[in-house]
C-alpha cells in the first residue's frame, strides 16, 4: 500500500478575476499530522474545499488521489463515504438540538423508516468517550462552551468513521486550556490511526504537533517541512509564509507622543438583566491621545462585555454605577449610534456575525456607517463614496480585484481591513479593537499592527482587547488585566511580562479583594 493516503496533484482552482489555487501539489501521509499553512488568501480552505467536494469535480483543474484511486467527488456527501471530514472554523452544530442528535444529524440511524433514538444515545454516548467529554448526551449544544463544541464535532466526525480528518482553525476561538486539550485529542487519534491535516495560524502549536508541515503563498506550493529531519523554527515558517524575514513581529513607534485622556471610566459597574447579576465590578481604566491600552484576561473575564457596555448596548448591560468620560466631558451612551457621533468607535471579535455585511461588497461595508458625511439632499454622491473607499482600500492595502468584490469572498485578513477600514471612515477620538487579529496570518497582523501604530500617531487613542499575550505584550504602551469582571492590575510597558500578566489574569475577585 502506498505511504500516502492523500495526493493532490496539479490543483488549480479559479474564482471570477482571481486564480485562488496554481497547480498545488500537496502529499499526506497515512497516520500522520500535516499542519497547512499560509497567510491568508494563500489558498488553505480552497484547497481543503476541493479535496472535501465543496467545490465539485469539475469546477476545478488536477487530480485528487486517495487511497491509490482518482477520486470525482461532486459532494461533501462523496468524500464523507471515503472517511473523509472536515470540520470548519464556524462550527456546523445546531444549538437548540442535544449533543446525540448533532453527531449523527445528516446520517441518522434508521430502525425501517423511523430512527432508532435508542442506538443513537448509545453509540453517540460513546462518541463522547471518545473525545473524552463527560457529560450528558441529552444536553443542548448551547449550554456547552465552544471548546466542548469542538470537541462534539470531532465525535460527529468519528461516527462517520473518520479516515482523513480536516481541521480548519479548530483552536481559533479557545483559550489556552481548550486548546492544549484539542491539541492532545488530535495527538490521541493519530495514535489509533486517524490521519490528521490541520489548518493554523497558531504557529507555537503548528510546531508542536506537526509531522509534516506544508506551506502555501499565494495559491501556490512553496514547501513541506518535515518535522521529523530537522527543527523546524516559527521564524523559518514565516520566512517561507510571507516570501521575507520577519524578525520584529510588532512594529516599533519612533516617537511616543502621549497627550492628555481622552477617554476615562471611573467606578464602571455593569449587571447583565438576563443573568440577574452584576457581571463588571468598579471598573476605572483611562486612555490617553496617542496611546495603545492593552485589555488581557482569560476568556469570561469581562473585556468584550465592559467594550459593549461603553458603546451603548442597552438595555442588554445595565449601568448601575459609574462615570464615563470623553475627552473631559461626562457623558453616556444609550444606543451605539449615539456613540459613534461622539467619536467612540468599536470593532467587534466576531467579523462576520457582527462587524460586516458578507453578502455586500467592500464599497458598501466601509461607507455604511457614514453615510451622513456622502449624502447629498436625499441622494448618495456615488462618484465621493467611490473615490474614498478606493482611498481606503490603497491606504490598508485590501487585497481585492476591485470595491465591489464582496466581502463574503474576502480571506479573514483582508475582511478585518475592512471593519477597519469602515470605523476609520468614521473618523472616531477612540476606537475599541476587540480581538484584532483573531484568525488572521502572521503578514496581515503585521499590516494591521502597522495601522494601528499609524493611526494613533495621528492623534488616535486605542484600547485593545486580545487574548493573545504576545500581543498585548508587543503592542501596548500601558496594560490592564481583568479578571471575573474587575481589574486586578495595570502595568506599563516596562513593567509588563508573561508571568505577572498571568498573575493577575488567573486572580480571583476574593483573593483581589483580600477576602480569602
Amino acid at each position: 500500500m502506498n505511504e500516502y493516503i492523500l495526493e493532490m496533484k496539479g490543483i488549480t482552482k479559479t474564482f471570477p478575476g482571481v486564480k485562488a489555487l496554481d497547480n498545488v501539489n500537496f502529499k499526506v501521509k497515512r497516520g500522520e499530522i500535516h499542519c497547512l499553512v499560509g497567510e491568508n488568501g494563500a489558498g488553505k480552505s480552497t484547497l481543503m474545499k476541493v479535496l472535501s467536494g465543496v467545490y465539485q469535480y469539475g469546477n476545478y483543474s488536477g487530480d485528487i488521489v486517495y487511497n491509490d484511486e482518482v477520486q470525482a467527488f461532486k459532494t461533501i456527501a462523496d468524500s464523507e463515504g471515503k472517511g473523509i471530514v472536515i470540520i470548519y472554523q464556524e462550527l456546523a452544530l445546531v444549538p437548540e438540538l442535544s449533543l446525540y442528535e448533532n453527531i449523527y444529524f445528516g446520517h441518522e440511524i434508521m430502525k425501517g423508516k423511523t430512527i432508532d433514538w435508542s442506538e443513537t444515545i448509545v453509540k453517540g454516548s460513546d462518541m463522547l468517550k471518545k473525545v473524552k467529554l463527560n457529560v450528558d448526551p441529552s444536553m443542548k449544544v448551547k449550554n456547552l462552551g465552544v471548546g466542548h463544541q469542538q470537541l462534539v464535532e470531532i465525535a460527529k466526525a468519528l461516527s462517520k468513521d473518520v479516515k482523513l480528518l480536516i481541521l480548519d482553525e479548530p483552536t481559533a476561538a479557545l483559550h489556552e486550556n481548550d486548546s492544549q486539550n484539542l491539541l492532545k485529542l488530535i495527538m490521541e487519534l493519530k495514535e489509533q490511526g486517524v490521519t490528521c491535516i490541520m489548518i493554523s495560524h497558531k504557529l507555537k502549536e503548528v510546531t508542536a504537533i506537526a509531522d509534516t508541515i506544508t506551506v502555501l503563498r499565494d495559491g501556490a506550493t512553496i514547501c513541506s517541512l518535515d518535522c521529523h529531519q530537522q527543527k523546524i523554527t516559527e521564524s523559518e515558517i514565516i520566512k517561507y509564509m510571507v516570501g521575507r524575514e520577519m524578525d520584529h513581529m510588532y512594529p516599533k513607534r519612533e516617537n511616543k507622543m502621549f497627550g492628555e485622556v481622552s477617554f476615562e471610566l471611573k467606578n464602571w459597574s455593569v449587571e447583565d438583566p438576563v443573568k440577574g447579576r452584576e457581571i463588571l465590578h468598579n471598573i476605572n481604566i483611562n486612555v490617553r491621545k496617542g496611546e495603545i491600552v492593552g485589555l488581557q484576561g482569560l476568556m469570561g473575564a469581562g473585556r468584550t462585555e465592559l467594550a459593549l457596555s461603553i458603546f451603548g448596548n442597552t438595555p442588554k448591560y445595565k449601568i448601575t454605577s459609574g462615570e464615563m468620560y470623553l475627552n473631559r466631558e461626562k457623558t453616556s451612551f444609550k444606543t451605539p449610534k449615539e456613540a459613534i457621533k461622539s467619536g467612540l468607535a468599536y470593532v467587534t471579535e466576531d467579523r462576520k456575525g457582527n462587524g460586516l455585511i458578507l453578502i455586500q461588497d467592500i464599497k458598501y461595508n466601509i461607507s455604511i456607517a457614514n453615510l451622513e458625511a456622502l449624502t447629498e439632499g436625499l441622494a448618495i454622491n456615488e462618484n465621493e463614496e467611490a473615490r474614498i473607499v478606493n482611498e481606503y482600500k490603497n491606504a490598508i492595502n485590501i487585497k481585492a480585484p476591485s470595491i465591489e468584490q464582496k466581502v463574503g469572498n474576502l480571506s479573514g485578513g483582508n475582511q478585518q481591513k475592512v471593519q477597519l477600514a469602515k470605523w476609520m471612515f468614521v473618523k472616531p477620538h477612540v476606537l475599541i479593537l476587540d480581538e484584532p487579529t483573531r484568525g488572521i496570518d502572521v503578514g496581515a497582523k503585521f499590516e494591521i499592527y502597522s495601522l494601528m501604530n499609524k493611526l494613533v500617531e495621528q492623534g488616535m487613542s486605542i484600547i485593545m482587547i486580545t487574548s493573545e499575550l504576545p500581543e498585548a505584550l508587543g503592542m501596548s504602551d500601558r496594560l490592564y488585566v481583568m479578571s471575573e469582571g474587575t481589574i486586578t492590575g495595570e502595568f506599563s510597558s516596562e513593567e509588563a511580562n508573561e508571568h505577572n500578566v498571568m498573575a493577575m489574569a488567573i486572580t480571583s475577585q476574593e483573593v483581589e479583594n483580600g477576602s480569602e
